[in-house]
């Protein structure tokens, strides 16, 4: 049965999507810890992260790094911070989330219910900061 990740990735689901190659995609969570927290997901469904091919997780490791950098560019927080927990879902996924303070990285302090305007915001903040960074291609 497919992850909840490969049906979005798949169109099967909603999903605010910021970035897509033919690797990695990210998109928003629809649990955010803070505006903005994107994950970063490889299209191939592989449970645990350190079961990903060197080249898979390099690449998710790039994206990683170009989300953190458009997150700082689109909401100037003092630090960009990311996690990988993998309990939620099993397919690996990076959350990659603008920090103000440490307990921002609290998965208890999800937002469960989350304004989709602010969601669509926020997307669109993302989307034009990777523009702006030089990713067009891969925003769409």
């Amino acid at each position: 049965m497919a992850s909840v990740f490969t049906r979005i990735i798949d169109g099967e689901l909603p999903g605010r999507f910021v970035w897509r190659d033919d690797d990695v995609v990210a998109f928003l969570s629809i649990g955010p810890l803070a505006p903005g927290h994107t994950l970063v997901v490889p299209r191939d469904e592989v449970d645990h992260w350190i079961d990903l091919d060197p080249a898979t997780w390099q690449r998710v490791s790039e994206v990683t790094r170009t989300i953190g950098q458009a997150l700082q560019r689109a909401f100037d927080p003092p630090r960009v911070g990311t996690a990988i927990a993998g309990f939620e879902v099993p397919h690996c996924h990076v959350h990659v989330v603008p920090l103000r303070e440490l307990a921002d990285l609290d998965f208890a302090r999800v937002d469960p219910d989350p304004d989709p305007a602010a969601l669509d915001d926020a997307a669109e903040r993302i989307r034009a900061a990777l523009r702006e960074l030089g990713h067009s291609d891969q925003v769409g």
